[in-house]
């Protein structure tokens, strides 16, 4: 299975997604993921701790690919229109994560678009960094893209400050000490088995 992470615009969770999906998969069978990101996020984020799978540069994806049963793709922000046509016919899954306001819902028509013309139908958009209540911006921006026809993910990443401190540990949601840790790490289990279901159809 090659899952592939990609977005119009930095800052919209892109390699946390990565790295998630990584470790939901490594616990059903090995798991690989390749940073493709020229900023080399997902690479740092495992020297600073401890990762239950293996995180390789893209330059390295031919030795090790056939090793491993799942595979997930963290690509460079803003790929071109000859890229995203590369990406998204290399994969089962194309996940577009968008945060939900509106410069970067902007950035995900324009990526929707690309794929239209190229005539993919393989992907499905995640909303992250989703703000608390009272905010609405998750639910209206859940609802845009709902009526445009678009294929959403039924679960949304919320915004906890444990994914920065994930990050700076070098570790998963869950191995973090926070009360956040457990909802956290539960999001991404669920995004996980809903592309299980997806993939299985």
């Amino acid at each position: 299975m090659i899952i592939t992470v990609a977005s119009f615009k930095g800052g919209v969770g892109k390699t946390t997604t990565a790295v998630h999906l990584s470790a939901y998969f490594s616990g059903l069978a090995d798991t690989l993921l390749i940073d493709g990101d020229p900023n080399r996020s997902a690479t740092g984020w495992g020297k600073r701790g401890s990762l239950p799978f293996t995180v390789i540069d893209e330059r390295q994806a031919a030795k090790y690919a056939r090793n491993y049963k799942n595979i997930v793709i963290d690509t460079q922000a803003r790929p071109e229109d000859e890229d995203l046509e590369a990406l998204a016919d290399g994969c089962d899954l194309l996940v577009i994560p968008s945060t939900p306001d509106a410069l970067a819902l902007d950035a995900l028509m324009l990526t929707i678009e690309a794929l239209r013309k190229l005539g993919s139908q393989r992907y499905r958009i995640l909303l992250t960094i989703i703000p608390p209540y009272p905010s609405k911006d998750g639910e209206d921006a859940r609802k845009i893209i709902t009526e445009a026809g678009l294929p959403l993910f039924k679960t949304g990443i919320k915004r906890y400050s444990v994914f920065q401190k994930a990050s700076l540990a070098g570790v998963v949601v869950s191995g973090v000490s926070d009360s956040k840790s457990a909802i956290a790490w539960s999001d991404y289990k669920a995004i996980g088995k809903e592309i299980l279901g997806e993939i299985g159809k």
